[in-house]
């Protein structure tokens, strides 16, 4: 039945989130839109439903796009009906209708257990990895702390991408002065407004560095090692640094790190960040990605970067007026060691151990240099579209092989048509693999590439039968 009722919009709890990002009190928003205080309160306690005309000042006033507001919160519920799922509440059955009503009634109390319940996840997942490896209880180190809090902004800065867009413009506009390209423009504003020179030089001067700042001769140097794509980016980092300093230290001053080391650390993402609005400002490159579907090749070429570069950037189109498919990353060597972790939206692994060798990102140095995709389905039922290669790492030290790592990208598979990547594939009814967590933290069986048993069950092994898994284990209790 359609009535009148079934159609209107109660959106109080994704209201009152964008006025709590904004930084807004309900009196400030309420002048903004034109209406009561009273009337705000009642829609953000979903006593009045949003009108069309509201909903119109909303878009206008703050550059919203209306389709995030009227998006439900499955993110959200994802996320919760996870952390539930895991044993510590088992018998504690939370239904569906109760999920959507923290989340839609209470956002800011829902974002609370989230954290509280990463942190113990944290905390648990290091003492699992101090038993295996017979040391004390990890601490975090500066690097999980600065993960942590790219992660909670959704790996978002609005503030440097709109820096970033900014000095990519300025350097535009000097472009035909002093040639064609990126290159030419930041050499000659860092001279210009900044006394700063640019000199390449031999691997063997170099010795370890890829890129030093000579603070005395105020030159930056750069190894000869570095291909063009890097070379462009360190020149990024430097204008980063050079223009914006003080702002990019107040932001890790801000931060309140635990330590120095972290502060510092951040500052060095942050930059990296702010370096990467520069060679691919958000709306060019947002537009560019929608256009190519998501074609890391066209885009490389496009805005003259790296494979990893333009992959890493896919990760942080989150701008609530022009949002790009919400993409996961992952970076692994070899041996499997995870160098990074990203995500604009959910991710499906865990933040400890290595990812399931199930996943095609780990079969990615078969076949250097080619995209191999994948659809593949986590332990809650979700399915999520992935494709990966290999990349070359920045700069060598003599004993490392090209291709010596893999990146790969994800997203839920409801986004997947969007993507070049999976055209041509059934999406509908799609051939998925199961995959799991790191193989102590995974419950899945039988699986025939387990490497150990889940650290919480009793491995089952007799004489009489044998499995396809080497690590049978028992079921729980």
């Amino acid at each position: 039945m359609d009535t009148a009722t079934d159609r209107k919009l109660f959106l109080g709890a994704r209201l009152k989130r964008l006025r709590r990002d904004l930084s807004l009190t309900q009196t400030a928003m309420a002048a903004d839109l034109g209406v009561s205080p009273s009337y705000l309160n009642h829609i953000e306690r979903n006593q009045r439903p949003v009108s069309a005309q509201l909903l119109l000042r909303l878009a206008e006033t703050y550059d919203v796009d209306l389709r995030t507001l009227n998006q439900g919160g499955e993110a959200d519920e994802a996320r919760l009906a996870e952390a539930l799922s895991d044993p510590l509440f088992k018998g504690l059955s939370v239904p569906r209708h109760e999920l959507l009503q923290l989340i839609e009634e209470a956002p800011g109390a829902a974002d609370a257990l989230l954290r509280l319940y990463r942190a113990f996840d944290d905390q648990r997942a290091r003492a699992r990895a101090a038993a295996d490896t017979g040391e004390g209880l990890l601490e975090a180190s500066p690097a999980d702390w600065v993960r942590e809090y790219v992660q909670a902004r959704g790996n978002h800065f609005p503030e440097l991408d709109q820096m970033g867009e900014a000095l990519a413009d300025a350097l535009a506009a000097d472009a035909p002065a002093h040639g064609d390209g990126f290159e030419p423009a930041a050499r000659q504003r860092l001279a210009a407004k900044h006394d700063l020179g640019v000199r390449t030089l031999p691997a063997e001067v170099m010795v370890e560095w890829t890129r030093r700042f000579d603070l005395h001769r105020r030159r930056l140097l750069l190894s000869e090692t570095l291909g063009p794509s890097s070379r462009a980016f360190a020149l990024a980092y430097q204008l980063a640094l050079a223009e914006h300093g003080p702002a990019l230290n107040a932001m890790a001053e801000a931060a309140n790190a635990p330590d120095a080391q972290s502060r510092s650390l951040l500052k060095v993402a942050l930059t990296n960040t702010l370096a990467a609005s520069i060679l691919m400002p958000y709306a060019a490159f947002q537009r560019a990605a929608e256009a190519t579907g998501y074609d890391l090749a066209r885009l490389q070429a496009r805005f003259g970067v790296s494979y990893e570069q333009a992959a890493h950037r896919l990760t942080t189109l989150s701008r609530p007026s022009a949002r790009g498919v919400p993409f996961f990353l992952m970076r692994v060597d070899q041996a499997g060691n995870i160098s990074k972790r990203y995500a604009a939206g959910a991710f499906p692994f865990s933040r400890f151990g290595g990812a399931c060798p199930r996943w095609r990102l780990h079969s990615a140095f078969r076949t250097p240099g080619r995209i191999v995709t994948q659809i593949i389905e986590t332990p809650d039922g979700n399915r999520w579209f992935t494709f990966a290669r290999t990349v070359e790492r920045q700069g060598h030290d003599g004993y490392g092989e090209a291709h010596d790592l893999a990146v790969g990208l994800g997203c839920e598979l409801r986004h997947a048509h969007r993507l070049a990547y999976a055209r041509g594939l059934d999406l509908e009814q799609p051939q998925a693999t199961p995959i799991g967590p790191a193989c102590r933290l995974c419950h899945r069986h039988p699986c025939a590439e387990r490497a150990a048993a889940p650290i919480d069950r009793p491995l089952a092994v007799d004489d009489w039968s044998k499995s396809v898994s080497p690590y049978p284990f028992a079921a729980a209790n």
